[in-house]
């Protein structure tokens, strides 16, 4: 005898064997009772919540000779035909390959014969959102005022590609992603059935997995099952069958980006692809970890909430502390853009290496959530008393020497006076991004009178180092105003105090002649 599937096997036959739709299943309950039936219905809501298996339930419930308060009594000779497939009432259609006018149009013609046994004719058209445009317009009519013995229930995962005039003449159904309990609590009633040993754990993993979805959650279940038969299902099994690591994996990687240990990194990609794991699972995998990661951050009250071993939680709770809120975003956008480019890769790895890099090195990026993580080091540099400039070794401010603050200038060049006065509006009238770099900087005198912009050591001063045509844009700004050219010294500081000890501030200078005169 051919195997059946769980999902197939176990599927439910009655209202009270639907898990995790309880609004929807009290509210069909109750138009039973009442002897109020809709003429058409709409079922939608993502894979495997039970759309389809609601749907026959309702076909079988509305035919069947002796109803029960759960919907068919599974036993009488319609409910039989029903379930078997050999009855001329029910009628499913999958819209995906019967998706034209004249398929519907069959429909149409149909609908005038009356049913040969019981009270209705039910049409159940999976994935409506396939058909026509045309196949729309020849089901409305139909749809609005079908004869008393017909009912449409049409099932769809994408909702918003139907017609509006096919919304407003159905009742719709949000079927809701099952939760983790509820599937874990179903598989293991199923599993116990099977005399299957497994874990709670493992039960509680494959749950996670498959997203809201049962359908997914047993086709999961009877994968682990086949792939160790008659064996007890571990968690590490589970892990292993599903291409997944364990949280502990995620855990050394957090640590080793917020290091900005590229190489550690690398270490624990080279680790996880050796084992065989599945790069997607992976990287979902890393953003529900940081997904609660920032619940964690977020309120210290949410262990209901993150489904997590009391050990795994007080290490969750530890990386917390090492990451800023605007840090994890990051981490979780780059991630999640990740993950939609590696559906159609074929170098996965490649591009997660590239994402782990990008975020051990923000400054790869110009975005605002990379600047933050990128002022953050500054900080922590700036906290430690360390200061380090490209191609030089790290120096400690405590131990340097302060070098001896410059004479002040015998003359100041009139241009560069003229810059200094009208900073603010030479600030303001530039571009965003370099607006938001200079309108720090501080003004100073250098070699041969040239003007020399200071700022301090991070995105600000990156932006025109790093890049030689953004200081040449920036030459050009203040050339277009003061109508000369002019030549711009970068220098680069730790911090205010650096700026007083080291540089004459031309902005207190030209003030003070200003009042003098």
């Amino acid at each position: 005898m051919s195997y059946t599937a769980l999902y197939r096997k176990f599927r439910p036959a009655t209202f009270a064997d639907v898990k995790g739709q309880d609004h929807i299943v009290s509210t069909l309950k109750n138009q039973l009772k009442a002897n109020r039936i809709g003429h058409a219905y709409l079922f939608t809501g993502t894979r495997g919540t039970g759309k389809t298996t609601v749907a026959k339930i309702l076909a079988r419930a509305v035919n069947c000779e002796h109803p029960t308060e759960d919907g068919p009594c599974g036993e009488c000779h319609i409910c039989r035909a029903i379930a078997a497939g050999a009855s001329m009432n029910v009628i499913e259609i999958d819209a995906a390959s019967n998706n034209g006018v004249d398929n519907i149009r069959e429909i149409v013609e149909e609908v005038s014969f009356s049913p040969a046994e019981g009270k209705y004719k039910v049409y159940i058209i999976d994935e409506v959102h396939m058909l026509s445009i045309g196949a729309f317009n020849a089901l409305l009519k139909t749809l609005e005022e079908p004869p008393s013995y017909v009912i449409f229930i049409l099932a769809t995962t994408e909702v918003h590609k139907l017609p509006i005039t096919i919304l407003s003449r159905c009742q719709r159904y949000d079927f809701k992603r099952i939760s983790i309990d509820t599937i874990t609590d179903r598989m293991r009633d199923l599993v116990d059935a099977e005399q299957v040993q497994i874990e709670d754990k493992a039960l509680r993993y494959i749950a996670k997995v498959a997203d809201g979805s049962m359908r997914d959650a047993l086709s999961l279940l009877d994968q682990c099952i086949a792939f160790h038969l008659d064996d007890t299902l571990t968690l590490d099994k589970v892990l292993d069958v599903l291409g997944a690591v364990d949280t502990e994996v995620f855990s050394r990687l957090i640590r080793h980006i917020v290091d900005r240990d590229v190489l550690g990194c690398i270490e624990i990609l080279e680790e996880v692809t050796g084992q065989g794991r599945e790069m997607n699972q992976f990287v979902t995998d890393i953003i529900w970890y940081l997904r609660n990661l920032m619940l964690v951050q977020a309120s210290d009250n949410l262990e209901d909430v993150i489904d997590m071993s009391s050990d795994n939680l007080a290490r969750l709770k530890e990386e917390a502390k090492l990451l800023d809120m605007n840090s994890i975003v990051r981490y979780i956008r780059i991630f999640s853009e990740l993950s939609n480019q590696m559906k159609y890769a074929s170098q996965k790895r490649i591009l997660l290496e590239v994402a782990l890099i990008k975020l051990c090195k923000p400054q790869m990026e110009v975005n605002q959530e990379a600047l933050l993580d990128r002022i953050r080091q500054v900080e922590d540099k700036v906290e430690n008393g360390v200061f380090v400039a490209e191609g030089e070794a790290p120096v400690r401010t405590a131990a340097s020497k302060k070098q001896e603050k410059p004479q002040l200038p015998k003359a100041i060049p009139d241009d560069v006076k003229q810059i200094v006065a009208s900073w603010p509006t030479i600030v303001g009238s530039a571009g965003n991004l370099m607006k938001a770099y200079i309108k720090g900087a501080k003004l100073s005198l250098g070699g041969d009178n040239r003007l020399v912009v200071v700022l301090e050591d991070g995105p600000a001063s990156d932006y025109f180092i790093h890049n030689t045509s953004n200081k040449e844009a920036l030459e050009n700004h203040i050339s277009e105003f003061i109508g000369k050219e002019v030549t711009v010294d970068i220098q680069v500081i730790g911090n205010a105090v650096e700026f007083r000890d080291k540089y004459v501030d031309l902005a207190q200078i030209v003030r003070m002649e200003i009042e003098e005169e």
